[in-house]
């Protein structure tokens, strides 16, 4: 019968294995499984904080970019105001500059037109003044006598006449 002492069952062995057992798997529980577990805890808070923080990092990205976007948005807009008032503006001077260079050669040439004009009419006047004294002369030596005012301005009003009525026919 030797045979089955070795195959045979000691209730005692496996009782004492079992509450060997027991107790070691208590002792991990306590001292090991626990504080395992607290750690992992605090690192799936952490990751889940990382989380949060990177969502709220990226939606405050977001956000700033379609602020961005808008400011960039607005600036162009306001650019383009900026171009097209300055565009109008300068339109608006050259207008104004070329409108006054108009009215100035205008006056220059109204002020040359009535400076020619005062300017023939002087010389028609001393023409006039130099034909009365040569005529003058010319019908005292004619005459050889001294002729009186009136028939002297008659005189000279139907020569300035006749010379007037042919300077007319020549131009």
């Amino acid at each position: 019968m030797q045979n089955l002492d070795v195959i045979s069952v000691n209730i005692w062995q496996i009782l004492i294995a079992l509450a060997n057992l027991t107790i070691l798997f208590l002792l991990l529980k306590k001292f090991l499984f626990k504080p395992v577990e607290k750690i992992l805890k605090k690192r799936e808070e952490e990751l889940n904080g990382q989380y949060e923080k990177a969502n709220i990092a990226r939606q405050s990205a977001e956000d700033a970019k379609s602020e961005y976007e808008t400011r960039l948005n607005g600036a162009k807009l306001k650019a383009d105001d900026i171009i097209n008032e300055a565009t109008a503006a300068a339109n608006a001077r050259s207008e104004k500059i070329v409108d006054g260079a108009r009215e100035e050669a205008d006056a220059i040439v109204r002020r040359a037109q009535t400076q020619a004009e005062l300017e023939k009419a002087r010389a028609q006047k001393e023409i006039k003044d130099e034909i009365v004294d040569v005529s003058s002369l010319l019908a005292e030596k004619l005459l050889e006598r001294e002729i009186n005012a009136d028939d002297h301005k008659k005189l000279i009003d139907s020569f300035i006449d006749k010379i007037g009525e042919e300077n007319d026919i020549d131009e």
